[in-house]
């Protein structure tokens, strides 16, 4: 029976990193500098090196959205509950930033039952009505991008959008319609085009830029020594 030596968090993580730069090499897929941490916490996180094609970023879209939670006192909306389980709480801590998700509010529910709408659709408008500079996330309903759109057009501006909702319905038109959207307008904005996507790789993204915004990319800064 293999002997299994013990190797810290934090070992494993700078390891998995170095791999998923080197076979990014070899893949011949050419990552900007600015968008290496976000693209390889995505791979780390799915072990799917299509995101190095796939993820899409506004002009200074990480540079941006870094100055801004940097500025402290930013607020993640979710469309999951997933999602918000998923974003790095010692980071939100460190950066004065809170997280937060509707979906399960019965008011919201009640809401989307009432419009004939969805819970996300109806969470996104509660939380620009609420924060309208949030950074706006979704992993999983493209109508919650669809909200944001309108609102977008409405003249919301929030500090970022993260797109990736995973799907077959509405999946692909909506990010490609809410991202032409925040370039048009200057909003920064990453999306995942086609049908890939998740909750599990929109709060990688958030963690990639919670890390670059507190200094604690290097995960032996997160505490992970042992």
């Amino acid at each position: 029976m293999s002997e299994y030596k013990y190797v810290r968090p934090a070992d494993i993580e700078k390891e998995s990193m170095r791999i998923i730069e080197a076979e990014l090499a070899e893949r011949r897929i050419r990552i900007p500098a600015e968008h290496l941490t976000v693209v390889k916490r995505v791979i780390h996180t799915t072990a799917d090196f299509d995101y190095g094609e796939n993820l899409k970023f506004t002009e200074q879209a990480v540079q941006r959205s870094i100055a801004a939670l940097q500025e402290g006192g930013k607020v993640f909306i979710t469309d999951t509950n997933m999602a918000l389980s998923g974003i790095s709480k010692p980071s939100l801590a460190k950066l004065d930033a809170q997280a937060a998700c509707y979906m399960a509010d019965p008011a919201i529910m009640k809401k989307a039952k009432e419009e004939g709408t969805t819970r996300a659709y109806a969470s996104m408008r509660r939380g620009a009505s609420e924060h309208p500079d949030a950074i706006f996330v979704s992993g999983n309903a493209p109508t919650a991008l669809i909200a944001l759109s309108e609102m977008i057009r409405e003249g919301l501006r929030p500090s970022l959008v993260i797109a990736v909702p995973v799907g077959f319905v509405n999946v692909v038109e909506s990010k490609q319609e809410v991202f032409e959207l925040c370039a048009e307008n200057n909003i920064p904005a990453i999306a995942a085009f086609g049908r890939k996507g998740g909750s599990n790789v929109a709060a990688s993204i958030c963690n990639a830029l919670l890390y670059s915004a507190a200094g604690t990319v290097d995960p032996m800064k997160r505490g992970w020594q042992k």
